[in-house]
């Protein structure tokens, strides 16, 4: 009974350890080792010294049986110093050291029920803890951890068949996988950096808050989310590094994955009605808004379903249901991907069009922002293909362990960030928001003649009265006609005498008495007699 009770007891601080970030061990083939990564302390830094604290739950025996587990430890880059070579042309390696092994001279009868160890294990920078473990009142393994690598737990049964035991790597930092710790200053740095464009498109919107658009609204919206979202993320981190695994914990995580999924779907929807010209070239989307709008809300849904169940299911029990989470999610991913597209493409070629040339630049901006995104998305997919290949290798994990998160999660994270803040800083608040956004650019043609013809011009000189003035009721072009040249009147250097002559072979005097050229005030102005 007291047995009995004692497995109930232990049982149940294994439940416990398992929600605290530890792992279990147990006798079924693909429970028998645990990995992690773990950071020196002089790597990260910390209050104590990290550790992997290994302990077994008592076995229930009858009378003397003590049933054994193999137990080792090591780090990765020393697998090749666990066990041994029967011959040199052996296909399998002797593990445990048991009787038929010690005739062998593989190992001494000292170490029955322990791994092999190769005779150069010793020369190992880092320990290989080997030990033998009775079941019936087995002790809790510390091993120290000095460098920083890619230690396991290895257990083997050796006269018992069934066993579990909580493994815990804990790190000198806190309770963190060492995979994931870089997470903490990435988001706290994110956090600042939305942070900073917070304060810079602030005080443009304050200073210019009389002439203020309605997109420029959204984005300062899905500016200040930003902010609450990547602080919510960075403190789910830090809580988890704080305290471990625990209900809030996991109760915080799903208020990111939620907070993750309202990201997204806010942000294609801003890019959507962007795209679509909604506040520069047009003031309003009409009913297309409300389309937009319930295309952004069903894709949040969606996000939301994918990222509840990505917690709920693993990959190992996840079946053609799944296809019911996903389908979803990328058909509305789509359908925000095809709209979106093809709304940049019909603005711009609208744009194009009227010969509206500096909004059509902005939009043109947007475009080689979205195409740089998507070309740095499939460069980066490219070349990663080639590590992800390898992924069958058994040093994949062991070699990439610390850069995993940022090929999963960080640099997308980064694309997002450079696209928000070219987004916001095309569209930033200015003086002569509503202005430049409601009245069209004064097109011109090819030649760079404004659209006011010559012949608007002549009509103009027609309309007059003889004594020069405007008719009452005459209408006059709005834009004033360019200078016209004439050839019947050209312009002289103004090295000559004079800088416009009337003409050569035209109107000249006639050389009568009459005439002002033999005047007598033209004779004494000159001072010349003819």
């Amino acid at each position: 009974m007291k047995g009995g009770l004692g497995n109930l007891i232990a049982l149940g601080l294994l439940g416990v350890a398992v929600v605290a970030n530890e792992l279990q061990i147990n006798q079924k083939m693909d429970s028998r080792q645990q990995c992690q990564g773990m950071y020196s302390r002089k790597a990260w830094g910390g209050d104590t010294d990290p550790f992997v604290l290994t302990k077994f739950i008592n076995a229930t025996t009858k009378g003397d049986e003590d049933p054994i587990v193999s137990f080792v430890i090591f780090e990765w880059h020393d697998e090749d110093l666990v066990g041994v070579w029967p011959s040199p042309d052996a296909t399998k390696k002797e593990y445990i050291c048991d009787e038929e092994n010690v005739k062998k001279s593989f190992c001494n009868e000292t170490e029955i029920g322990q791994f092999i160890l190769s005779p150069n294990a010793s020369d190992s920078r880092n320990l290989i803890l080997s030990q033998s473990v009775h079941l019936k009142n087995p002790q809790a393994i510390n091993y120290a951890i000095n460098k920083t690598g890619y230690y396991c737990v290895s257990t083997s049964p050796f006269s018992s068949d069934n066993y579990k035991a909580a493994v815990e790597f804990r790190n000198a930092y806190g309770e963190l996988p060492a995979a994931q710790i870089a997470k903490l200053p990435f988001y706290g740095g994110l956090t600042i950096v939305y942070a900073v464009i917070a304060i810079f498109w602030g005080f443009l919107y304050v200073q210019n808050r009389h002439d203020i658009l309605p997109v420029q609204n959204y984005i300062t919206a899905i500016v200040i989310f930003l902010i609450v979202e990547q602080l919510m993320t960075w403190g789910f981190y830090q809580y988890q590094n704080t305290h471990g695994k625990n209900l809030l914990a996991n109760a915080m995580m799903i208020i990111v994955a939620v907070l993750n999924a309202a990201r997204n779907s806010f942000s294609f929807f801003l890019l959507l009605i962007v795209c679509m010209g909604y506040g520069v070239v047009k003031p309003s989307l009409g009913k297309t808004m409300v389309y937009v709008r319930i295309l952004a809300i069903t894709h949040f849904v969606f996000g939301v379903i994918y990222a509840v169940a990505s917690l709920q299911i693993t990959p190992d029990n996840a079946g053609p249901i799944v296809l019911l989470v996903i389908m979803p999610l990328a058909a509305t991913l789509t359908a925000f991907y095809v709209w979106t597209l093809n709304s940049l493409n019909l603005t711009m070629k609208d744009l194009l069009e009227r010969k509206q040339s500096i909004k059509a630049l902005m939009y043109k901006k947007l475009w080689w922002c979205i195409l740089g995104s998507i070309v740095v998305i499939f460069a980066f997919f490219f070349l990663n293909s080639f590590n992800f290949a390898g992924r069958s290798d058994p040093d994949f994990v062991p070699d990439h362990w610390k850069t995993r998160w940022f090929i999963l999660d960080g640099w997308l994270n980064l694309v997002y960030m450079f696209d928000i803040a070219y987004v916001a800083y095309l569209w930033r608040p200015t003086a002569n928001n509503r202005r430049f956004a409601m009245s069209d650019e004064i097109a011109q043609d090819d030649e760079g003649f404004e659209i006011a013809s010559f012949g608007g011009s002549l009509d103009e000189e027609d309309a007059r009265s003889p004594d020069g003035h405007t008719p009452i009721g005459g209408q006059l072009s709005p834009v004033p006609p360019k200078p016209v040249s004439d050839n019947n009147h050209p312009r002289v250097s103004l090295d000559g005498e004079t800088i416009f002559a009337v003409g050569e072979d035209g109107d000249k005097w006639s050389d009568d008495d009459d005439s002002p050229r033999n005047s007598s005030e033209h004779q004494k102005l000159t001072g010349k007699k003819d």
